[in-house]
């Protein structure tokens, strides 16, 4: 299997009301234009071993169709508000590659079972500079979960805002931008994230 794709990501969460209209991201710094809305697809299943040694070290690892970037993935734990990201094409079956295992090795060599599946009827849109370069891929999250083995289903929708290539670097200047981004989306009616991830919410936490 190829070399894994390596992203370092960087993003902020909101929940929401179904149907809440899109924030005027325009009134953001820096925010020019945004892009039309992009409808996806993703069905995910999450993995983890009995005891949950994944979980406990931060880490989620999933097989997602759906989307541009459907495969295998690996979400590292979160440093200093940023989370290493590896992903691998889906492949042939659904049995864990070698190379997951591989990068998984540090935390766990026991046996992975299914633990949630995560279906997520996503609208994605660019945050555009004045250059045309993306600041940032807003999405509107409509979220039905599975609790593969405590039994439980979820349902509810939320934001996120992921940090693009022309973002700010400086870390003082990505604050700032995530400021208006947290101003604009509270002025749509958005409230700030019950839970750190899709993951956690779906085993309720």
């Amino acid at each position: 299997m190829t070399e894994p794709t390596r992203f370092v990501e960087v993003e902020r969460k909101f929940d929401v009301d179904a149907g809440t209209p899109v924030p005027a991201w325009t009134d953001v710094p820096g925010v020019a234009r945004v892009t039309a809305g992009q409808e996806r697809h993703l069905d995910a299943l999450y993995l983890d071993t009995a005891d949950l040694a994944l979980a406990r070290a931060g880490v989620a690892v999933r097989r997602r169709t759906g989307g541009p970037d459907a495969g295998w993935h690996i979400k590292g734990p979160l440093i200093d508000g940023a989370r290493l990201e590896l992903g691998w094409p889906l492949g042939e079956g659904d049995e864990v590659p070698e190379a997951v295992r591989a990068e998984l090795a540090p935390y766990t060599g026991d046996a992975l079972a299914p633990l949630a599946r995560i279906v997520n009827d996503r609208t994605a849109y660019e945050l555009l500079d004045a250059d045309g370069a993306v600041l940032a891929e807003f999405v509107d999250d409509h979220v039905r979960t599975w609790d593969l083995r405590g039994g439980d289903e979820r349902e509810w929708h939320e934001w996120e805002i992921e940090l693009g290539p022309a973002a700010p670097a400086d870390a003082d200047a990505r604050e700032a931008f995530f400021a208006g981004v947290t101003d604009a989306a509270f002025a749509a009616g958005a409230r700030a994230a019950s839970s750190a991830s899709k993951l956690a919410r779906a085993l309720g936490r």
